[in-house]
C-alpha cells in the first residue's frame, strides 16, 4: 500500500474512537480478535494443507502430520475431483493426482481417513463446485466409522464465486452453482452444527494479484451475495451466520498484513450489524484461516521461502487467526517433499511456542501507523463495496468483468513494478545469484490404469437398481425445486461416484462459458 508517511503521531489518530472502533478483545467491533483471550489459553488451529496422488499416499502424509504436532487436517483435491470428473474419465487424463487427492468414491474418502477418527479431529476441505458430493462421502465415512455427523468440526470451503472471480474451477453457470453452494449452507446449518459450511476465500482473489484492499472487498461482497440468497429462502442470519468463515492470504507487507486482518474483523462486524440486524453476537465474529502466500515463493534460492514463510506467519499471528497454514520453501518447484512439511510446520510451531507473541492479546493495538493503517484499509474497503453496490452488486460485476478487470490491473502493476526493481524480490531481481536450486523435485504419481480398473470393479459391484432410484431421485429434485443435499446424499449411500452426480447434473444444467 502506497503511503508517503514515514512517521506517524497522534494526530494520525485525531478522530479515531478507541471504543468504537477499537474495542476490547472479544467485544464488538471485535478489532482486537474474536475471543477475549485470544492465544493465551490456547493457540491457533496447525491446519498444514495436504493431498497429492492416491488416497493411500495422502492418508499417509495426513499422519505424518498429526504425528509431528498438527493439530487439523486440511486436504487438497485434484482438478478432476474439484471440476466434478472421475479418475477414469477422458477430461481427467493425465491429471488424475497431480494437485491434490483423487476422490471419485466413498471407497477413496474412506482410505483418505483410515484410522483418524473423524469425530475428534477438525478437517478442512478445499473443495466448491462439487462440495456438495465431497461432503457427503465425508459423513458417510464418520457414520461409518460410528461417529456423530453432529459432533463433526471443521470446514468445506464452498464458495464458488470465487472461482469464477480468480480460481477457474467451475463446473455450473452460476445459477445453480449458487443454489448448490447455499442448499450446502441451509442443509449443514441444521444438522452440522460445529462444521463451518462456507469459507468464503479472499486467498485466490489476493493469489490472482489483487491488493490487499482488493482481497477484502472482493471477498466481503461474495459473502453478502451468498447471505442476500439464504435470507431470500427465509433464514434468518442467525439460522446461518455463526458458521460462516473466510480464508485470508498472508503476504510480505509485515504490518500492512496485520492491519488487514484487524480491519477485516471491524468491517465484517459493522457492515452485518447494519444490513443484517442478527440477534446472536457470534453471527459478528469474522472467524478466518489464514496461509501464507504461494505467489510470493520463488523458485531461485528457494531456502529464502523459510524466511519469508515466517514473517507472512507471524503477520497472521499477529492479525488474529483461528487457524494457519504456513506453505513449504520448495513449493514453487514441486509439491512438498516430508521435510520441506516438517520445516513448514516447525515454523508455526516456533512462533506460537517460542516467539512470545502469545502471551498477550493483540500485542500491536495502539501502534499509531498500525491503527492508521487498518483505518485506511477499513475505508478503502468500504469504498470498494459502495463502488460495486452502484454497478449493481456482486453477481452484475461478476458479469460485466469488474471483479477481473480489476485484478488483472494490479497484477500487472505488481508485475511492472518487478521488472523496473521498483519492488524488490531477493533472489530475482535482488541479490541474485547463478546457481541452480538444490532441491529435490521427485515425487510418486498415480498408476491412472490402476484407478480406471479399481474404478471400473467398483461401478460393477454396486446394486444398480439402488443406484438408478437414488440418481432418479436427484434428477427430480435438481430439475424441480427443494434442497439438493438429501438426494445427494442418498445417491452416495447408494454408491454413486462423485464424477456420476456431477455429471448428471451438468446435464441438466449445462457448464458455465466464460466471456
Amino acid at each position: 500500500m502506497s503511503d508517503k508517511k514515514i512517521i506517524y503521531t497522534p494526530d494520525d489518530l485525531a478522530n479515531f474512537d478507541y471504543g468504537r472502533d477499537l474495542g476490547n478483545p472479544g467485544s464488538y467491533p471485535y478489532t482486537r480478535g474474536v475471543y477475549p483471550t485470544m492465544y493465551t489459553e490456547r493457540p491457533w488451529t496447525m491446519r498444514q494443507y495436504a493431498g497429492f496422488s492416491t488416497a493411500k499416499e495422502t492418508n499417509e502424509r495426513f499422519k505424518l502430520l498429526l504425528q509431528k504436532g498438527q493439530t487439523g487436517l486440511s486436504t487438497a483435491f485434484d482438478l478432476p475431483t474439484q471440476m466434478g470428473y472421475d479418475s477414469d474419465h477422458e477430461m481427467a487424463l493425465g491429471e488424475v493426482g497431480k494437485v491434490g487427492v483423487a476422490i471419485s468414491t466413498a471407497d477413496d474418502m474412506a482410505e483418505l481417513f483410515d484410522g483418524i477418527p473423524l469425530e475428534e479431529i477438525s478437517t478442512s476441505m478445499t473443495i466448491n463446485a462439487s462440495a456438495t458430493v465431497v461432503l457427503a462421502m465425508y459423513m458417510k465415512i464418520a457414520k461409518n466409522q460410528g461417529g456423530d455427523i453432529s459432533k463433526l468440526s471443521g470446514t468445506v470451503q464452498n464458495d464458488i464465486l470465487k472461482e469464477y472471480i480468480a480460481r477457474g474451477n467451475y463446473i455450473y453457470p452460476i445459477k445453480p452453482s449458487m443454489r448448490l453452494n447455499c442448499d450446502l449452507i441451509e442443509w449443514a446449518s441444521f444438522k452440522l452444527p460445529k462444521f463451518n459450511t462456507i469459507s468464503t476465500s479472499g486467498y485466490h482473489i489476493r493469489e490472482a494479484g489483487a491488493t490487499a484492499v482488493q482481497e477484502l472487498a472482493f471477498t466481503f461482497a461474495d459473502a453478502f451475495a451468498y447471505i442476500d440468497d439464504l435470507t431470500s429462502r427465509g433464514l434468518s442470519i442467525d439460522d446461518f451466520a455463526p458458521r460462516v468463515s473466510f480464508f485470508f492470504a498472508s503476504h510480505n507487507n509485515f504490518l500492512e498484513e496485520v492491519a488487514k486482518f484487524r480491519a477485516a474483523r471491524r468491517i465484517w462486524a459493522k457492515l452485518l450489524e447494519k444490513k443484517y440486524q442478527p440477534k446472536n453476537p457470534k453471527s459478528m465474529l469474522l472467524r478466518f484461516h489464514t496461509q501464507t502466500g504461494g505467489s510470493t515463493l520463488t523458485a531461485q534460492q528457494p531456502e529464502i521461502n523459510i524466511v519469508r514463510v515466517a514473517f507472512q506467519a507471524m503477520a497472521a499471528v499477529l492479525g488474529g487467526t483461528q487457524s494457519l497454514h504456513t506453505n513449504s520453501f520448495d513449493e514453487a518447484l514441486a509439491l512438498p517433499s516430508p521435510k520441506s512439511a516438517t520445516i513448514a510446520l516447525r515454523t508455526q510451531q516456533l512462533v506460537a511456542f517460542e516467539s512470545g507473541v502469545c502471551d498477550v492479546v493483540d500485542p500491536l493495538a495502539g501502534s499509531y501507523y498500525v491503527e492508521s493503517l487498518t483505518n485506511k484499509i477499513e475505508n478503502d474497503v468500504y469504498d470498494y463495496l459502495d463502488r460495486i453496490e452502484r454497478m449493481g452488486g456482486t453477481l452484475a460485476c461478476l458479469e460485466k468483468g469488474f471483479f477481473q478487470s480489476e485484478i488483472a490491473k494490479s497484477a500487472y502493476q505488481f508485475q511492472m513494478d518487478v521488472e523496473s526493481g521498483k519492488q524488490a524480490v531477493v533472489g530475482v531481481n535482488k541479490f541474485t545469484t547463478s546457481e541452480e536450486p538444490k532441491v529435490d523435485i521427485s515425487r510418486s504419481g498415480v498408476d491412472e490404469n490402476e484407478r480406471r480398473a479399481k474404478l471400473k470393479a467398483y461401478k460393477e459391484s454396486r446394486d444398480q437398481d439402488k443406484l438408478k432410484e437414488a440418481m432418479g431421485a436427484l434428477k427430480e429434485v435438481a430439475t424441480g425445486k427443494g434442497n439438493l443435499m438429501e438426494p445427494i446424499i442418498q445417491c452416495v449411500d447408494a454408491q454413486a461416484t462423485l464424477g456420476e452426480i456431477c455429471c448428471m447434473m451438468r446435464g441438466i444444467y449445462g457448464e458455465y462459458q466464460e466471456g
